[in-house]
Formats: structure tokens, C-alpha cells, sequence
């Protein structure tokens, strides 16, 4: 089978994956209602191209942290991705570099901040929990620093485990074989079998519940690297975020696997952008599957996405050269679309380039 977009390495993934694998990877929480407004969202955003513009040359080059990438489109972290290939992590950091662009690696990745280092040059992140330890939370600080690792990733909206009843009929936990790599010799790199979910139960045990913005603080106290915080979808928390430092934020639903019958992140997007004013950038996570998704999240003021499961199913599908493809093809649809939209760089993109449902008030919509 050719694969022409991104959404057909999930059908590929279905099939050759283990079924508590594949959900795993593929459901949300209780409902799921916001696992499908994640993508029906984007529909409901349209273009408004200009036309009669020269777009012989496109540039989607772009500076994050101030480190140059070759387009607005990031990895985000995603677990365990040893699931879905024997090369895991590893596969992707080097189809990532190939890529230009940034990669983040979750903490509990199924390979190491220094085996992920391994693999040679590239920019990355390293998406945090703050577990109940603090010692092995600056352990692991310290030692993403050391392996090269750019920025910290800080996920704020997991206190608790979504239901996510998937992994509770499948009884979810770590195949035979494999350990969170980071937690390795610290006794935290299982994820059992339960009654439950094992991953529910691992984050019970693990997670600090107590987390709080005056947390931020103490992490800056323990590293010198930017400190991006993940989970924000409500302008109150972005406008705090700036407050307390941090150097940006991702808008971010969890994948809509936390708390469901929240807004798909592209409607959160612009509530968010406005309140920060332009002091720190803004990036989105959640439901990009199209290179025009890519260009609606830059119209309503993202930095930049991230991209979480299309990197898991295309690992699945083809390794490394599925991830490579993968974002190559958000690359060229990226570049389409703004040429079609006449658009030659990303500071031409601007809100006038798209009109959303919301823009009109409820009222005029019957009429018009």
C-alpha cells in the first residue's frame, strides 16, 4: 500500500500492532468526545488564500528557543515507543535529526536521555513528571542535561491518570521485556499487570500529586535549561505560566487522554496566544494530521506543533523511514498549502489567511 498522508499509517499500525499496544496508543479518555474534537476542530477553520502572489521560493525554516529547525513541525513526547518498534526512541531521535527538527522524549521512554544521545547530533527535549521523589526527578534533570538535551518539557495536567477504559479492559502494562529506561536501577522501570490499568496504578504510586505553579521555581532552581510548560489550554494559566518564567508554552490536551469534554487545543490556541502578549512563544499539541493543520495553528498565533501519535503509527508501520516519511509529508503539504494560501514565509501567515466558525457571532450564523 502507497502511503500518500500521514492518517494512513494508523490503518498499518491497527494491523500490525497488539491490540492493548494499539489502544494504547490510539484512545482517549471516557468518552472520547475530545479525541475526536482534537481533528473535527481543524475542520471548521477556513482559508482564505490571496492570489497573484510570486511563491517561487517558500521558506518554512524557523527558530524555536532560538535554535534553527527546518520547519514549524516538532516530535512530542510520546511513551514507550519501544511498543510499537525494537528500535523505539532510538528511531525516531535519528529520523528526527534527518528531519531538522526537534524531538521530545518522554520520561517514560522505553530508551535513555544517554542512549537517545547515542544516536548522534539534534536538537531535543525532555518532556518531565515530577514523581514523588525529588531526588530522582533531579537525577534525571541533570542528567538530560548532560546528555544534551535542550529543554525541559514540564507536563502540568497529570496529577492524576485519565480514565481511559481501554487500558483498563485490556488490563495495560509494559510488554515482557521492556522497562522505562530513565527510571532503570531506581526500581521504577515497571509497569505491572493490576486489576486495573498498570499505567493508572504506576502513576498513583509515582506521580507527585502536590505539584504547583511554585514548582516551576524549584525546577529553575535545579537547571539552566528553558523550561516549556505542557498542558495549558486556558488563558488564567497561560498569563501565570509567564509570571512564574517560563520560557513557552504548548498548548496541550493531554492527546485527550486526561480530562475529557475539554476544547479540542486549536480552539483553546488563540485564548492562550492572546494572553501571553507576544511575551513567550506558543506551540500546539494536539490532532495535526495535515500540513493545512499546521498552517491554521500558525494563522492563530503557534510558534510551532507538535506531533504525538502520527510519530507512533508511523513507527510502527516502517521504523525510522516511517517517521522520516511521516514528516516529510507534513513538510510538503506544509509548503503547498502556503503557496496556495500566498504565503512565502511563516511571518506572511497571519489571521487574515484563515475565517473560523467562531468569528461570526451565534446570532448572524441562521441568517447568513
Amino acid at each position: 500500500m502507497e502511503i500518500t498522508n500521514v492518517m494512513e499509517y494508523e490503518k498499518i499500525a491497527k494491523e500490525k500492532l497488539p491490540k492493548m499496544v494499539y489502544d494504547y496508543y490510539a484512545s482517549g479518555a471516557e468518552d472520547q468526545w475530545t479525541l475526536q474534537e482534537n481533528r473535527n476542530a481543524f475542520s471548521r477553520i477556513l482559508f482564505r488564500p490571496r492570489i497573484l502572489i510570486d511563491v517561487t521560493e517558500i521558506d518554512v525554516s524557523t527558530r524555536v528557543l532560538g535554535f534553527e529547525i527546518s520547519m514549524p513541525i516538532m516530535v512530542a513526547p510520546t511513551a514507550m515507543q519501544k511498543m510499537a518498534h525494537p528500535d523505539g526512541e532510538l528511531a525516531t531521535a535519528r529520523a528526527t535529526s534527518a528531519a531538522g527538527t526537534i524531538m521530545t522524549l518522554s520520561s517514560w521512554a522505553t530508551c535513555s536521555v544517554e542512549e537517545v544521545d547515542s544516536t548522534g547530533p539534534g536538537i531535543r527535549f525532555f518532556q518531565l513528571y515530577v514523581l514523588k521523589d525529588r531526588n530522582v526527578v533531579r537525577q534525571l534533570v541533570k542528567r538530560a542535561e548532560a546528555a544534551g538535551f535542550k529543554a525541559i518539557a514540564l507536563t502540568v495536567d497529570t496529577p492524576r491518570l485519565g480514565r481511559r477504559e481501554s487500558d483498563i479492559k485490556n488490563r495495560f502494562a509494559l510488554p515482557r521485556g521492556l522497562t522505562l529506561k530513565n527510571f532503570e536501577g531506581l526500581d521504577l522501570g515497571k509497569i505491572d499487570k493490576t486489576d486495573d490499568s498498570g499505567l493508572a496504578s504506576y502513576v498513583a504510586n509515582q506521580i507527585d500529586q502536590s505539584l504547583n505553579w511554585k514548582d516551576i521555581k524549584w525546577l529553575q532552581s535545579i537547571t539552566s535549561l528553558p523550561i516549556l510548560v505542557k498542558g495549558v489550554i486556558t488563558a488564567e494559566d497561560a498569563r501565570i505560566a509567564v509570571e512564574y518564567g517560563a520560557a513557552g508554552i504548548i498548548v496541550s490536551n493531554h492527546g485527550a487522554r486526561q480530562l475529557d469534554y475539554v476544547p479540542a487545543t486549536i480552539m483553546a490556541l488563540e485564548e492562550v496566544v492572546k494572553a501571553v502578549e507576544g511575551q513567550i512563544p506558543v506551540f500546539l499539541d494536539g490532532g495535526v494530521r495535515r500540513g493545512t493543520d499546521v498552517f491554521k495553528a500558525l494563522a492563530l498565533g503557534a510558534s510551532g506543533v507538535f506531533v504525538g501519535r502520527p510519530t507512533l503509527f508511523s513507527l510502527s508501520a516502517d521504523g525510522e523511514a516511517g517517521v522520516r516519511k511521516m514528516l516529510q509529508m507534513l513538510r510538503d503539504e506544509f509548503e503547498l498549502t502556503m503557496a496556495l494560501s500566498g504565503c512565502r514565509s511563516l511571518r506572511e501567515i497571519t489571521r487574515n489567511h484563515i475565517k473560523t466558525d467562531w468569528d461570526t457571532p451565534h446570532y448572524l450564523q441562521t441568517k447568513l
